[in-house]
């Protein structure tokens, strides 16, 4: 008489235990690849930041190597009672502000602009992003040299024609860069960050889903009503996103305040302040420290960018 079939009520213990050896094996085979990466991202940004975490905690001031060592939160003391780095604080969320919201309203203008279909679009797209490819220090130096240079700059050049075409001789030449020294830094970062804003703002309007604007259009809304309930909403998040990504890279700007006005007339921020009392005062404990803040700063702002990132990518999906 034949043995009844065997009926297995579960799982395998056998085939169970497979696949429990199988699978570390499976997942450090894909993520081995990525292991050179890993060790090089560590080395070049987490061994210097501790580095420069320890060097925060001692007294190191070149020009008086004779009391280096362990200092505590001295340097955090005086780095929060510096009034340089307070005024630079101050400057900092100035410029910040004042780039971020007129690159964003500008971006939004042009983003609209490009958002419908006319002739040569893809040149004005093309010219209208080449401001954001050109190189910091690039830029700096073309502000500097060919825009505001009281001399030969196209600004005062274009000052002296319309003078000369009014029928007047004496035209202004005013030195923008000691009239106006921290508008021209933003005004040099508003050209070189508006392009970032339109593209952000521009993916944005392209993902409207054109069933609903063709619908709105048809119920009789206007093009403010259409702007002000559906696409200004819809864009929400892309603002967000373009504000606080433009703010990370803001505050940590240093091309521009170095080449134009070299951190002077009130136009130091919190990396050129660190840059001095670096490079200038040779006090790397204190330099060190005022990096930390700034780094912590940094974080702060980082981190609001990647939670609205990933609620960008949750209401996508």
């Amino acid at each position: 008489m034949a043995a009844p079939p065997v009926v297995r009520t579960g799982r395998d213990p056998g085939l169970h235990q497979a696949r429990t050896v199988r699978r570390p094996r499976g997942a450090w085979a894909r993520r081995a690849p990525l292991l050179p990466a890993l060790v090089f991202l560590v080395a070049v940004t987490q061994l210097p930041f501790v580095g420069t975490l320890v060097i925060s905690f001692m007294r190191w001031n070149a020009l008086d190597p004779a009391h280096r060592g362990f200092g505590g939160l001295g340097n955090y003391k005086a780095a929060v009672t510096d009034p340089d780095l307070r005024s630079a604080l101050v400057t900092t969320v100035a410029l910040t502000v004042v780039v971020v919201l007129v690159s964003l309203l500008l971006g939004l203008g042009l983003a609209l602009l490009l958002d419908r279909r006319f002739p040569g679009r893809g040149m004005v797209r093309t010219l209208l992003i080449a401001p954001f490819l050109v190189v910091p220090v690039a830029s700096a130096l073309l502000w500097k040299h060919a825009l505001y240079n009281a001399a030969y700059g196209l600004i005062n050049g274009s000052l002296t024609w319309l003078w000369h075409l009014f029928g007047s001789e004496d035209a202004p030449q005013p030195d923008w860069m000691s009239a106006l020294p921290l508008t021209a830094v933003e005004v040099s970062l508003i050209w070189q960050w508006t392009p970032f804003m339109m593209l952000i703002l521009l993916a944005g309007l392209q993902s409207r889903s054109p069933e609903v604007m063709e619908a709105a259009r048809i119920d009789g809304a206007g093009p403010w009503q259409v702007f002000r309930h559906l696409t200004f909403p819809h864009l929400r998040r892309y603002l967000e996103l373009a504000a606080l990504l433009g703010s990370v890279y803001v505050v940590q700007n240093f091309d521009a305040v170095f080449t134009l006005t070299s951190g002077g007339l009130g136009t130091a921020n919190l990396p050129y302040t660190v840059y001095e009392t670096f490079y200038q005062a040779h006090d790397y404990g204190q330099a060190s420290a005022e990096g930390v803040l700034v780094v912590a700063c940094t974080m702060v702002v980082a981190t609001l960018a990647l939670r609205t990132v990933s609620s960008l990518f949750k209401e996508e999906t």
